[in-house]
Formats: structure tokens, sequence, C-alpha cells
């Protein structure tokens, strides 16, 4: 008798398009899962791969603007999720970064959790949050730290209800157990290689691609770009743009969001990528490298799994790293690239980017669920392996 599989991810909507819906894309394109969500917009959607198809979702689904992210609704999540029924299903599959490994299973089902970070809202960004947002200061600013102190509890609790934890990166691996004190393996999640353009030939101007918010430290490099007064092009857009526009030199051109064949055209042709955040992964890395466009990112996180720096690995390297979250660093970084730009080998970078490809990942990834479903015999009786 075939295994029946479930597979839960936060939400679902057309502006949700980064890392962590490419790995529920690839998970669904090699494994029969039924889908669930928080809420569900794309299957409404006829430019999506998800269109048309049933997909279960919570009450959120019905809350006032839910399309435009339902992060607004915080403290309802964890309820949400536990309202999922998955009692028909063998195995449990989640992609979570905030609640959906939290849903409920019975002690006989398989849950495997691909974990791209613990809930940044209750750990890491907290005081981000708080600062950026309207939630942080007088009377309501205590009652949010509250419902924060209490989504840590809920959120190492629900911890337990997975069995094995996948991570999206060493660095996420280290905070998992941190947060949970659990140990997970280390699959790194698909980047599209093949849909980059390669160009050896490259054009006068810094690149950077990225949402607009606090953490991504674009005005960072905004200030840096004003004192090198070197070329750079933006694509993105979000809460800091207004910020962004306004301290930006006449020599940085901010783009605002563009289609992925415009982003793709720039990120071919610029002279480097930059990058500041503290990334868990950092797809937009990879996917720099595999136009053989290096990359100058902040020497932390993921970063450090997916960049080769030219001051330590000679002709293999693939960009170069500044280690504080300054602008003298990152002034300092540029210059410095300059100096050894000559020396970076395009092809090289390309090849580099081929072991995150999604084909590894889905090797790598059916590998680890298989060997999960062989050490649960209650598994193995119902797929007839007994």
């Amino acid at each position: 008798m075939p295994l029946k599989y479930a597979l839960v991810h936060e939400w679902l909507t057309p502006k949700a398009t980064g890392g962590s819906e490419l790995v529920v894309r690839e998970i669904l394109n090699h494994v029969d899962a039924d889908l669930y969500a928080l809420i569900d917009f794309e299957s409404s959607n006829p430019e999506s791969y998800l269109y048309k198809r049933q997909i279960g979702t919570t009450f959120l689904q019905h809350f006032p603007f839910a399309r435009n992210g339902v992060q607004k609704y915080l403290p309802f999540l964890p309820l949400a999720i536990e309202q999922l029924d998955l009692r028909e299903y063998d195995v449990i599959l989640s992609s979570s970064h905030a609640v959906a490994k939290g849903v409920l299973t019975r002690p006989d089902q398989l849950h495997i959790c691909y974990c791209h970070s613990p809930m940044r809202y209750a750990w890491d960004l907290t005081f981000d949050y708080l600062s950026h947002s309207n939630l942080g200061s007088g009377a309501v600013g205590w009652v949010t730290r509250y419902l924060l102190h209490r989504l840590r509890y809920w959120d190492v609790l629900s911890a337990n209800r997975v069995d094995y934890f996948i991570a999206n990166s060493q660095h996420i691996a280290r905070r998992i157990w941190r947060c949970y004190r659990r140990e997970a393996t280390v699959i790194y999640p698909p980047v599209n290689i093949e849909a980059f353009p390669f160009f050896e030939q490259k054009e006068d101007f810094y690149l950077t691609v990225s949402r607009l918010e606090s953490y991504k430290q674009v005005s960072l490099i905004v200030k840096a770009f004003n004192q090198l007064q070197r070329p750079l092009v933006i694509i993105g857009t979000g809460s800091e743009m207004k910020k962004i526009r306004e301290i930006a030199n006449s020599n940085i051109q901010i783009l605002g969001w563009q289609p992925d064949d415009v982003v793709k055209k720039y990120m071919a042709r610029a002279k480097a990528f930059v990058y500041a955040a503290c990334e868990d992964f950092g797809i937009a890395l990879v996917e720099a490298q595999a136009c053989g466009t290096p990359v100058i990112a902040y020497g932390a996180g993921g970063a450090l799994e997916t960049v080769r720096d030219i001051r330590s690995c000679g002709d293999t390297a693939t960009g170069i790293f500044f280690r504080m979250q300054t602008e003298a660093a990152l002034v300092e970084a540029v210059e410095k690239f300059e100096m050894y730009e000559n020396l970076f080998n395009p092809e090289y970078l390309r090849s580099h980017s081929a072991q995150f490809s999604p084909q590894i990942f889905a090797g790598r990834y059916l590998d680890f669920l298989n060997n999960c479903k062989e050490k649960r015999p209650s598994i193995q009786e119902r797929s007839g392996f007994l």
C-alpha cells in the first residue's frame, strides 16, 4: 500500500517567491504530496505552477488583508497551524521558517522538517522587529514583547513534534541547535543555475538585488557607494524604499521591483554583486556566481558556505568578504575587489555554483527521506517493506 504524504508550508502568495518556495516546488517535483499552508493565493493565480491545485488552508485564509502578508496576524499563527488535520497521512514533510513545523501529528507518523530558519521574529530579529515597527514602544511594546516571549515557548515546544530536521546551511544547523537543542542534517536548497545567463564580459557597475528592509542592510551599501562614487544599481522594493531614495547620490540607480528577465540581465553584466545582510543561505549570491559574476558579501552566515574569498582561495575564488557590517569595511572590500578584479575566473564561478543545482538537492533530499523511512518500523509496515 503506497504511503500518503502531506507537505506543509507557511504561506503561498504571489509575493512569496524566495528560497523556501523553491524548496516546496522542488519537493513537489519528486514527491506525490498533498499541499497545505496557512493561506493560499497561488492556486487561483494563473501564472503559478500551483494554479488550480487543491491546497488545504486555515482560518487565516479569510482574514482581511491576509493576501498582503499573514505576518500581521503573528499571535494567531501557532493556533492556525495546529488546526490542520493531517491524520490520514503517513509522512508529514514541512518547509518551515515560522510555524509550519508545528502541525500536530500522531506518534506513528513520520515528520521531517526542512528548516529554513528558526522563527526570525521570535529569535534573531526580535529587536529589529520591535525597533522598526509601530509595536515596539509604550504599552503596546510591552504587550508585543510578552507575545514574542510566549511565541518562543511555543516554538521550542513545537520543535519536539519533528522527528528529523534538515537545515538549509551549516549556519542554520547551528541556530537550530542553539534554539531547539536538535541536530540537523544540512541539505543546501535548490538554485536553478541553468536559468541564469553566463557572461564573461562585465560592464562598469555594481549590483545589489534585495528586499529593501532594515535587516537587509541596503542602506549601508548605499552609504558606502556614496563615498566610493562608483556606479551602483539597486533592484528591489520594501519599507525602506523612501529612505534609500532620499540618501542615494546620483551614482546610484534605484530600479525598484523588476521582472526576472531584467534581474538576470543586470546580474549577468554587473562587475560584482554586493550583499551586506547576514543570510541564512543566500540564494542570490549563488545566482550571481552562476552568471560568472563575483560577489562582495558580508562574511557571515550562509555566505561563508557559498562564496570563496580571493585572499585565501586564489584562482578558485568567487568573491571577497568584509567582516563587519560598516560602511568603512564595505568601502575597503570594494577597493580590494578592484585590486583583484582581473584574477576572477567567470567559468570557475559558474562551475562552483553547480553544486547547488536542483538535481543535487533532489538526490540528497530523497536519500534522506528514504533513510528516515527505513528507521521507522510503522512506516515500513505500511509501505510493504516488512
